[in-house]
């Protein structure tokens, strides 16, 4: 895909959803955080249902840190991972208190230290928490990237480079949202929704679907 198709791509999605922001509930960085570590291979709905409740009770490190592991499971069991989860929970908040004064550190490698904490999610917290002009490579994101050939590539984190190099600077703090709901809503994985996509005649996808 040439750099005039891109720019095009992105000013539609801009002018679709010019404030984009993510669909998880927090009030805080910190809530923001747990809300991301424990969204792995579920949906926010879901995780807003569970953060809700959790964040009722506690929503600070030394709150959820006296919860403990097993208080912890009791609110996000009805989540894939809950165990995992609920362990890299405490862990990542006895660190915060231990080393970050409780605050969620605006630094990539401070924040990829913390148990749980890849990447992806460092760059979404960097994005979301800080504004950073970061990009989550998500299986939305990844799927949308190669489909459209916006960016290909093998893996997410060729993709990511590829649209570091690609998405000029005007848009690269909402980029990550604009691409993550089209994956989302419309350039779905098993049937995409090409018939509505405000982006059909620059995508270069070879196999559009009717909707009929």
């Amino acid at each position: 895909m040439n750099q005039h198709k891109r720019l095009n791509i992105l000013k539609r999605l801009r002018e679709k959803n010019p404030q984009p922001t993510t669909e998880l509930l927090y009030t805080t960085s910190f809530e923001l955080l747990i809300a991301v570590l424990l969204s792995a291979k579920t949906n926010d709905v879901r995780i807003n249902k569970v953060t809700s409740n959790l964040y009722s009770v506690a929503n600070t490190p030394d709150t959820l840190l006296a919860l403990g592991v097993d208080g912890i499971k009791k609110y996000i069991k009805t989540i894939g991972l809950y165990n995992r989860k609920a362990e890299n929970i405490i862990k990542t908040c006895r660190r915060l208190l231990e080393l970050h004064s409780a605050c969620v550190p605006e630094d990539r490698l401070a924040l990829q230290a913390l148990p749980g904490v890849g990447r992806k999610t460092a760059n979404v917290v960097l994005n979301i928490a800080f504004g950073w002009p970061t990009i989550a490579v998500d299986t939305h994101i990844y799927r949308v990237c190669n489909r459209t050939n916006f960016a290909s590539g093998k893996n997410v984190t060729l993709v990511e480079k590829k649209l570091l190099k690609v998405v000029p600077n005007e848009f690269r703090v909402n980029c990550q949202h604009w691409l993550l709901f089209f994956g989302r809503y419309t350039c779905i994985a098993r049937r995409p929704r090409c018939y509505e996509c405000i982006i059909h005649d620059l995508c270069e996808f070879k196999e559009k679907v009717c909707k009929h």
